[in-house]
Formats: structure tokens, sequence, C-alpha cells
């Protein structure tokens, strides 16, 4: 029975893992520099994102493993990507079924790209976040008052600040994306299933609609 939800299981597993260092990590004190750095509402914009893509990424794979059970049951649902496609599989010729296939390939392919982008948008926001740092490190330097001591502190101050949010942005994108480009994995991985089980399942069993039985010959 665990087999039917083996997709979720993997979701739940890696994430109560990574969830788990990191609760470890924060308890430990390992992200006071991050949490209360310079700027860190750039690392919060960021870590909104991650959470928009994992609640997505769960989602579908949810969606998923249930599209998995039915086919693996001979019942998928009429309006579900396997069950248009049998449906159109019946009703067409040899060339109406290969571009039944491709729609398939399409629409489940667009159902996972999605969390690839978010995930793409972490390591991109968090290069912004290099580039912000690196402008607010090179704003402080002054040529002229590298002989003042008075002005020398303000600017070693301004120059930590920026290569602070340079650093932090960096790594929390990083971190992010690579957590959450896992989840796109398990997701992918279901996704091919799903698109081999949909198209190695016999149509005219299904009892969909638009699948008509084979007639005896007369």
């Amino acid at each position: 029975m665990y087999e039917r939800y083996l997709l979720v299981a993997y979701f739940m597993l890696v994430n109560l893992i990574a969830a788990g260092l990191t609760v470890a990590a924060y308890f430990q004190g390992w992200l006071d520099s991050l949490v209360y750095a310079h700027l860190a509402e750039l690392s919060g914009l960021i870590c909104l994102v991650f959470a928009y893509g994992m609640v997505l990424a769960g989602f579908k794979i949810f969606q998923t493993s249930r599209q998995l059970n039915d086919v693996a049951d001979g019942r998928p649902a009429a309006d579900s990507p396997a069950g248009i496609y049998l449906a159109a599989v019946a009703r067409e010729d040899a060339r109406g079924a290969d571009r039944a296939q491709q729609v398939l390939r399409l629409t489940l392919s667009n159902g996972i790209v999605v969390v690839r982008h978010f995930a793409n948008a972490l390591v991109f926001l968090g290069l912004i976040g290099t580039v912000v740092g690196f402008i607010i490190a090179l704003s402080g330097v002054d040529p002229d008052a590298a002989s003042d001591a008075a002005k020398v502190g303000n600017m070693v101050a301004t120059l930590i600040n920026g290569m602070s949010v340079a650093l932090n942005t960096t790594l929390v994108g990083s971190v992010l994306y690579v957590w959450l480009i896992v989840n796109h994995r398990i997701l992918a991985s279901g996704t091919v299933r799903l698109l081999t089980a949909a198209m190695t399942m016999p149509a005219q069993a299904q009892g969909l609609p638009g699948v008509a039985e084979p007639q005896a010959a007369e």
C-alpha cells in the first residue's frame, strides 16, 4: 500500500530532513549572521519566493501521485491528462495517436517546468543581491579619505555591510535553489512514471467517455 504514496513519502522525507537541519542550524546560532545582517530583507524576499515554489511543488507532487494511483487502478479521471490522452487515442488513427502523445508530453512537462523556473529565480535573486552588496560596498570607498582616521571607520563599516549583503544573498539563494531543485527532481521522476504508465495503458479497457469498445467482426 505504501508504494501508492511513494512519491509523497519522498517529498515529505526530503523536506523533513532539510527543515530539521535548518532548525538545528538556527538554534546553534549559525543563521544569526543572516537574520540580523544589513538588508536582511533581500534574503527574506528570496525565502518568500522559495516558500511559494515549495508549496507549488508539494501540490503538484500530490496531484501527480494521485494520478499515478488512478492510472494504476485503471480508472484515470476523464479530465486528467492521462484520461484525455486515452480518450483521444481511442478516437483517433495512428497519426492522431502520435499527436495525442505529444500533447500529453507537453501537458505534463508544463506542469513541472514552473517549479524549475522558481528554482532558477532563486539563483538570479541571489546574484542580484550580490551586485547590490558590491554596489553598497564600493559606494563607501573614498580614496581621498584613506588618510583621514575619522572617516576610515565609516568607510570600513560600509564596506563590511556591502560584502555582508553580497555573501548572504548568494548563500541563501544557492542553498534554497538546491533544496527546491531536489523537489523538482522528485516531481520530474513522478511525471516520467505517469507518462510511461499512461502510454502503456490499453485505452480500450478504460471505459472512459469517448473510448469505444472494439466491435466483433461480423
